[in-house]
């Protein structure tokens, strides 16, 4: 008996300490994971104002935009997990360096990015669907915005080597000036400067490169401190492109997934799209709201298996899928609460909030879901399980894309498409969780 309960008392204390560090690290990372999508949420209040046609246009450009910028989110994911892990096996200079290749390679990419997308633009608008009304504004949004993207990964590639390091304040503490800076460059350049939607962009962008700066200005002064190069180095960069392949293909079966769901949905009318823009801004929010406990993992996670601590990872996997299960279900009441309310921030057209009502209940019911599958998501990014998240995507992609495309093919509207979103969550939670069953997943070292 005695021994049962000091059993209990160690696993309690066990718990404890596993919220802690959980709190500390998803507290701060979640307001630096809100940035992009409080980014768009903004631009939508904003732009929704002006008229349907300027936020269905803005609908399909932040589409276009925030995929070509998330393809590339591994800058972060893969940085996170291999900095953390040289920190738990005590290489604090080779972490730094890991990171700063990250950085160099997100440099390369924005140049690459930003030559393929002024120029396609129009082909881009046109391919995705955009109706007449809205392709001018759709397209003047992304040639604008496409500025930006060189800033965006370095963003998301020193917020890789932060959370590596287990510091997720200082990203918290840029993101909120961004946030700001955002929000008031957009209402002064929309209506001060009489921009319109030209001026959400240019104020997007302003904002962006301010938060690069910023990051910037940390990462190189931690180098310096630690005596880590600041040089690119070709090794390096072409090592980190590598680790980040396999997250390459899952992102990009991820964006796929919501540019099929997005071009659907603008296929079934402005109304519908402008709804969808709507519901995929709060649906964003929701998902790094859950995400803020999946980088906590990615961070506990690659720590343990670089200091060879095999028990403090499965412990630490256990606790943080409880908790996304318990944060998702209070998120999904939230949104049951204040749809109605949500929905008057961004639109005073009664048949777009009409459309978007219904849907709102899918995602509510869909937390919980996401909670599961967006902790083991980052469980298995800490881990450095790329190839087998890759796999699991491209499988998930593969019954989801006939499902949203029968949609339309069936007369099913916004709520149907919801539907589709809620199924293709279903199929993540349980390739995730099959493998983390597996215990294969737990491989130990400094480097994978």
């Amino acid at each position: 008996m005695v021994l049962m309960t000091q059993a209990s008392a160690t696993l309690r204390a066990a718990r404890r300490q596993h919220d802690r560090e959980i709190v500390a690290l998803a507290v701060p990372a979640f307001g630096a994971l809100v940035a992009e999508p409080l980014f768009v949420m903004a631009d939508s209040a904003i732009v929704g104002h002006l008229g349907t046609a300027q936020l269905a246009g803005l609908a399909v450009a932040s589409a276009l935009l925030t995929t070509a910028v998330s393809i590339f989110v591994f800058l972060a994911y893969a940085t996170t997990a291999g900095v953390a892990r040289r920190v738990g096996a005590g290489e604090l200079q080779g972490a730094i360096r890991q990171g700063m290749d990250g950085i160099w390679l997100a440099l390369l990419l924005g140049a690459a990015v930003i030559a393929v997308v002024l120029p396609t633009a129009p082909t881009l608008v046109e391919l995705f669907g955009a109706s007449d009304t809205a392709t001018p504004y759709a397209t003047t949004y992304l040639r604008i915005s496409a500025l930006g993207i060189p800033a965006m990964l370095v963003v998301l590639a020193a917020t890789g080597v932060l959370r590596g390091l287990q510091d997720t304040k200082t990203p918290l503490y840029v993101a909120i000036a961004g946030f700001i800076a955002n929000a008031a460059l957009n209402v002064g350049l929309v209506y001060g400067a009489d921009l319109g939607i030209a001026g959400s962009a240019w104020g997007t962008v302003i904002a962006q490169v301010g938060m690069a700066a910023v990051y910037l200005a940390v990462v190189v002064r931690g180098a310096r401190r630690h005596g880590a190069s600041l040089r690119p180095h070709a090794a390096g960069i072409r090592a980190s492109a590598q680790a980040g392949a396999p997250l390459l293909v899952r992102t990009l079966s991820l964006r796929a997934i919501l540019m099929i769901a997005t071009a659907v949905a603008a296929r079934l009318g402005d109304a519908d799209i402008a709804a969808h823009q709507i519901i995929l801004s709060l649906w964003s929010l929701l998902a790094f709201a859950l995400d803020a406990i999946a980088i906590a993992g990615q961070a506990i996670i690659g720590r343990c298996l670089g200091a060879e601590d095999v028990q403090g990872a499965r412990d630490a996997c256990r606790r943080m899928v409880e908790w996304g299960i318990a944060v998702g279900t209070a998120l999904g009441l939230l949104v049951v609460i204040t749809r109605p309310v949500f929905l008057a921030l961004f639109t005073n057209d009664s048949v777009v909030k009409d459309t978007a009502l219904p849907a709102l209940v899918i995602v509510a019911v869909s937390q919980p879901i996401c909670g599961v599958v967006f902790v083991l998501d980052g469980v298995l990014m800490g881990a450095g399980d790329g190839p087998y998240l890759a796999w699991a995507m491209l499988l998930t992609l593969a019954v989801f894309t006939p499902v949203a495309l029968l949609v339309p093919v069936l007369g099913g509207g916004l709520t149907a498409v919801w539907g589709a979103m809620t199924l293709m969550m279903t199929v993540r939670m349980l390739t995730l969780w099959v493998r983390t069953r597996s215990g294969r997943w737990l491989v130990t070292g400094a480097t994978r």
